[in-house]
């Protein structure tokens, strides 16, 4: 059985590691100082960088963390705290929305901010606001954080010891700063893992961005504006390259957005045991 488990984790490594491999081999070649510092120019290719993508990522994903995050942290804890039909349905209509596919949400945040905001803009004759915006397209990345969060969040407390919990109420503690004093940070190694996974699921959604951030050429970090990020650059120079540049450019952003994951899982991994022992 330990022979099995290793060749099943040695497959799912070497499933990685090859496309890891098969992006270097295409994509690194590309990669340069320009492709981070440009941004996109028509009129000289060999000017053209990734840097509108890089950071409309990183706003989308800021936006996205900003609102999945605190909503699925606190449904875990309500999720562990309460027990009842409530909690019960909640926790049922998590694995749903985990089972949801991504375009489906662009679709439903399409109708229920882009429209909107767009009749609302049309009607004031208000220029500087559009309904396909960072914001728009940060709602759906958000929404797609909270079940996976809300389910590492609620699977981290269960497996906290029962004392944990009973020292501090003996101390006189209230339910709720046992929760985010003693419990929470006892558990924060294994919830900031699924945050990460979060992180790494939505980083890669284009299907969802489509109908809400849209894309734009021109740099742009304004929240009600249309906003570039790397899957969208990804998807249109691989589906319909104008020339061979595009390609290139399609699977350096591939790579970029890879490294950009690993780099950020890196610096939360050591922020996290640089925390753990100095706890101890």
């Amino acid at each position: 059985m330990i022979s099995l488990c290793s060749l099943g984790a040695l497959a799912g490594v070497a499933a990685l590691a090859l496309v890891f491999i098969y992006l270097l081999k295409n994509g690194f070649s590309s990669l340069n100082l320009g492709i981070f510092i440009n941004s996109f120019n028509a009129l000289d290719p060999a000017k053209d960088g990734l840097k509108n993508e890089i950071v409309g990522s990183l706003v989308l994903i800021g936006i996205a963390c900003a609102i999945g995050l605190p909503a699925g942290i606190l449904g875990g804890i309500y999720q562990v705290e309460t027990k009842g039909p409530f909690a019960s349905t909640i926790r049922f209509l998590t694995d749903v929305l985990n089972s949801i596919p991504s375009i489906v949400i662009g679709i439903f945040v399409y109708a229920l901010v882009v429209i909107p905001v767009t009749d609302y803009a049309r009607a004031h004759n208000l220029s500087n606001i559009q309904g396909y915006s960072a914001l728009a397209g940060g709602i759906a990345l958000g929404i797609l954080m909270i079940p996976t969060v809300m389910k590492t969040t609620e699977e981290m407390l269960r497996l906290m010891p029962v004392s944990l919990r009973e020292g501090s109420l003996a101390l006189g503690a209230t339910r709720a700063r046992t929760m985010f004093s003693i419990v929470l940070p006892a558990a924060k190694s294994g919830i900031i893992t699924g945050i990460m996974l979060a992180i790494a699921r939505i980083a890669g959604e284009t299907a969802p961005l489509i109908f809400t951030a849209f894309g734009n050429n021109l740099f742009s970090t304004k929240l009600m504006q249309p906003i570039s990020s790397l899957p969208l650059s990804i998807y249109k120079n691989i589906m319909e390259p104008t020339t061979g540049d595009d390609s290139a450019k399609a699977y350096a952003g591939a790579l970029i957005l890879i490294l950009l994951l690993l780099v950020m899982s890196l610096l939360t991994r050591m922020a996290t045991r640089r925390s753990l022992m100095e706890e101890k």
